[in-house]
């Protein structure tokens, strides 16, 4: 029988990712259902902030339901952890089974697209600038990782930048995409199905599917193989 020495690397089974959501209760989804009847987009928003940043069972509860009730759809099995935030969260289309963690903050665009899929797990302090963003099934989002939809036009250079008109570019990151702590996406990158990106990375153009990256910018390490070892590169901190 082998023993884990203190300070060893070992290997214990996933939780998100291996974890089969139970459908919400009924009474959940009457819950949702009279909220979005009774309160409307502006009063939900109003009444999220009284139930942010709890841990409380009725906080917990109500933090998923309110997203539930104002985003476009959204799944069921929904964790939001306290602090989690929103703008335009009508624009979002969420999953089954999704996580978001601890003060996590999606800003949508009133006239944008932001679409998560299954199963995705979003770490804490994770940004996303969802102007024109998808994030497809099973992908893991390491804390603080941030992902960038627009940038400035810088032109013309007379005037400050900050003025100068917005060009919004989609994200696109592909199912089984596993996204490094403190990684940052910018404006037009998509990120292909199993990729790697290493922690701290700036990704400033495509990923390759089941590949490795890793750096500022980001450049291409290696291929996956089921020959890996656990990737020190990887943020490793999800559960």
């Amino acid at each position: 029988m082998s023993v884990n020495r203190p300070g060893e690397a070992r290997l214990v089974q996933a939780v998100h990712g291996r974890h089969e959501r139970p459908a919400d209760p009924d009474f959940q989804t009457g819950l949702v259902e009279e909220l979005r009847q009774s309160y409307g987009r502006a009063g939900l928003i109003d009444l999220y902030g009284r139930f942010a940043t709890g841990d409380g069972v009725v906080d917990t509860l109500m933090r998923k339901a309110i997203w539930q009730a104002i985003a476009r759809s959204c799944g069921t099995g929904l964790q939001v952890a306290g602090g989690a935030g929103f703008k335009h969260p009508e624009t979002f289309e969420i999953g089954n089974g999704v996580f978001i963690g601890a003060q996590a903050y999606i800003q949508g665009r009133f006239d944008g697209t932001c679409v998560i899929g299954d199963n995705v797990w979003i770490g804490p302090m994770a940004y996303f600038d969802a102007r024109d963003l998808v994030i497809e099934d099973c992908v893991g989002w390491g804390p603080g990782a941030k992902v960038l939809g627009s940038t400035h036009t810088a032109l013309p250079v007379d005037v400050p930048i900050i003025r100068t008109d917005l060009e919004i570019k989609p994200v696109r990151i592909g199912a089984w995409a596993d996204i490094g702590t403190n990684a940052t996406i910018l404006p037009g990158v998509s990120i292909g199905k199993g990729a790697i990106v290493g922690a701290g990375a700036v990704v400033v153009s495509d990923v390759e599917p089941f590949s490795v990256v890793a750096g500022v910018p980001a450049k291409f390490i290696r291929w996956r193989t089921d020959a890996d070892a656990v990737l020190d590169i990887s943020h490793g901190g999800r559960s």
